[in-house]
């Protein structure tokens, strides 16, 4: 089964990045059509950026590798099932077949919070004690961007 012989090159590649000590059991991979796989992992704690998930590391090493930003086509594999940040990612590059090995149970059983992202969601992103979010009345001109983007009629994505 495929499946699992990519997810053994994601799961290796997060133990070494783990004794490394760069970041956490989370490891990633992309097979494109043709066959090609990238493989990355978690490096929050090594990089310092609370977005190196493995997922978006892999999403940003196979783009960057196919000078685009739409994966149509490619599946992610990914040892957890993906946060929401990842699972947005993946939306965003257009992957539209996502396989994991842990549940979002397992990672909250050992103090991982995806969960707390998900109930501020579900819960429409009003508990301001987790975000708040503020719209500023647009005397500054941020939605006059939009429309020059849409007037000049530019790449949608």
């Amino acid at each position: 089964m495929i499946e699992k012989e990519v997810l053994k090159k994601a799961i290796e590649e997060a133990k070494r990045t783990m004794k490394e000590g760069v970041g956490g059991p989370f490891g990633a991979a992309i097979i494109d059509p043709d066959g090609k796989v990238y493989v990355s992992s978690n490096t929050v704690l090594g990089s310092h950026d609370p977005t190196a998930h493995a997922e978006v590391n892999e999403i940003r090493k196979a783009c960057e590798d196919k000078k685009t930003h739409d994966l149509t086509g490619c599946v992610l594999y990914t040892t957890c099932y993906p946060c929401p940040m990842c699972l947005a990612s993946a939306i965003w590059a257009n992957i539209k077949e996502v396989w994991y090995g842990a549940s979002a149970e397992d990672a909250a059983a050992i103090g991982f919070r995806d969960d707390y992202i998900y109930k501020y969601i579900e819960g429409h992103c009003t508990d301001k004690g987790v975000l708040a979010l503020n719209e500023v009345d647009d005397p500054s001109g941020c939605k006059e961007l939009f429309k020059i983007y849409e007037d000049e009629k530019r790449e949608m994505y």
